[in-house]
């Protein structure tokens, strides 16, 4: 009995050990409740799962949420694996989803131990992030920018290379905002502050009415030309779809002008049209004409080309014709009237300013005869001109401009008001500048079919002439410009060929 008794007491001992070693749950269970428990937010019960949580346990979570603009949390536990006696630890990824950036994904390590028979989370800010190791800290930063991008009719950016930069830089400017970006900083004691994610502020973006392919085939088609501009018109709008321009010597198509040499022919045409000369009406074109008791005037190269019809004789440029009509049909008030009426002494409100040229008045019988064939004291801009082919077209004068129309007042003020051209001018004049493409001046030259105009070579003294050619085809209205460049034909047509061809 005695050894039973013993044996009894000895049992009931190695039970009372047991009992008392004996662990509360598991290191999946604990890890497991705390997975959930953040999922859930309950940082309360993330707090009661942790051996001896710091006192700013709940605050550390709430304030990294807040700071990283923390939206969702999502959190893949891998397998628990057992450390030691009595330690375990579970790998794990995870995503949180920030306001500003979207997902961002990270990894970190749950470590657990038994502490009091029971499992505990060993927790450590590492746990929220790795970066958060060693006094690390996560801070979402505020970057501004007043960057504007202005950007074609299209919406597209505007192609590189467009030689338009000199006008859309400093329109810049006129719509800057204040835009915000972000950035999510790692900062470290005793390291450099470290950029993880970026997001740059947003640009302004303005439309302009420049048009990606017209743009790119107008920059195009004056690679390898030096000092020239081309400037392009949907004729029924105003709108320019294109502005290249490489002039030199900080000259501006849009600002500053130039004798026009025979483009203005088209002008005085239409002075003379409106006089009553008739298309058909049969002309002397001599090499040579002298102005009787004044000076005398000849064609280029001194080509004689008989008697032509009127449309014939603005085909090939007859400067003499062109004088001796002018100075015995028309006064200086009527020529200058006529330019004024196709957009002469007009402010331009285009959104990067302009103008278009003078006619000054004068009682000098020879000053009217070089005024008429675009020499003498006229001058005009590249956009004049393109607005002037841009009307033939149409039939109405339209104040071109490169922003949207209430832009175009924001900027520059009211723009000119639309001005119907006289209906019987403007189909005489379309036949006319077709004539120059099909048998005249830019005859021949590889422009495409459909293409109306008229070259200008205009004489400046002591340098290389102006080349110039304007015209249209279908809603495109353009002028080229070659400072300095030669004739018309040689140096401002084969740019127009290109143009047409780069579309």
């Amino acid at each position: 009995m005695l050894v039973i008794a013993v044996a009894a007491v000895v049992g009931a001992g190695a039970f009372a050990v047991v009992a008392a070693n004996r662990v509360k749950g598991s290191a999946a269970q604990t890890a497991a409740a705390y997975f959930d428990s953040w999922r859930e937010g309950d940082l309360m019960e993330m707090a009661r799962l942790v051996d001896r949580p710091p006192s700013d346990f709940i605050a550390r979570h709430r304030e990294l949420s807040e700071e990283l603009h923390v939206e969702a949390l999502r959190l893949t536990p891998g397998p628990v694996k057992s450390t030691g006696d009595g330690t375990a630890e579970v790998a794990f990824s995870g995503v949180r989803v920030l306001a500003e950036f979207g997902e961002w994904p990270f990894g970190s390590t749950l470590r657990l131990a038994v502490r009091e028979r029971a499992w505990k989370v060993l927790w450590s800010p590492e746990t929220l992030h790795p970066l958060l190791k060693d006094g690390g800290t996560l801070e979402l930063g505020e970057t501004k920018s007043s960057r504007v991008e202005l950007v074609t009719r299209e919406g597209a950016r505007i192609p590189n290379d467009s030689y338009a930069e000199a006008y859309l830089n400093p329109l810049k400017p006129e719509f800057e905002q204040v835009h915000r970006g972000w950035v999510l900083l790692s900062k470290v004691p005793g390291q450099p502050d470290k950029a993880l994610l970026t997001r740059e502020p947003e640009a302004h973006v303005e439309r302009t009415t420049l048009s990606r392919p017209v743009q790119a085939a107008a920059a195009r088609s004056l690679d390898g030309t030096e000092d020239s501009a081309i400037i392009v018109i949907r004729p029924s709008t105003g709108e320019i779809l294109a502005l290249a321009d490489r002039l030199g010597g900080n000259y501006s198509a849009v600002r500053d002008v130039f004798a026009p040499g025979s483009v203005f022919k088209v002008i005085t045409a239409a002075a003379l049209l409106k006089s009553g000369l008739d298309p058909t009406a049969q002309l002397a074109c001599p090499a040579s004409y002298q102005i009787p008791f004044h000076a005398s005037y000849h064609n280029a190269d001194d080509a004689d080309h008989g008697t032509v019809s009127f449309t014939d004789a603005f085909a090939h440029s007859c400067n003499t014709t062109f004088i001796e009509q002018a100075t015995t049909k028309l006064t200086m008030d009527e020529l200058r009237a006529a330019a004024d009426e196709w957009g002469f002494g007009r402010s331009y409100a285009t959104g990067i300013g302009g103008s278009c040229g003078a006619v000054p008045d004068t009682d000098d019988l020879d000053l009217l005869a070089l005024n008429s064939i675009g020499q003498g004291e006229v001058v005009t801009t590249p956009l004049c001109m393109a607005a002037l082919a841009a009307a033939v077209q149409s039939g109405t004068w339209r104040s071109p401009r490169l922003l949207s129309e209430e832009q175009v007042r924001a900027i520059d003020g009211v723009p000119h008001k639309d001005v119907p051209m006289d209906e019987g001018v403007t189909a005489a004049l379309r036949d006319m500048m077709a004539a120059v493409v099909d048998h005249g001046t830019a005859s021949g030259a590889g422009l495409p079919e459909g293409v109306a105009g008229k070259t200008g070579t205009a004489e400046v003294d002591g340098q290389t002439s102006h080349g110039w050619f304007i015209g249209y085809r279908d809603d495109l209205a353009f002028c080229v410009f070659v400072r300095n460049g030669g004739s018309g034909r040689s140096a401002a047509v084969p740019i127009a060929a290109r143009f047409f061809s780069g579309l």
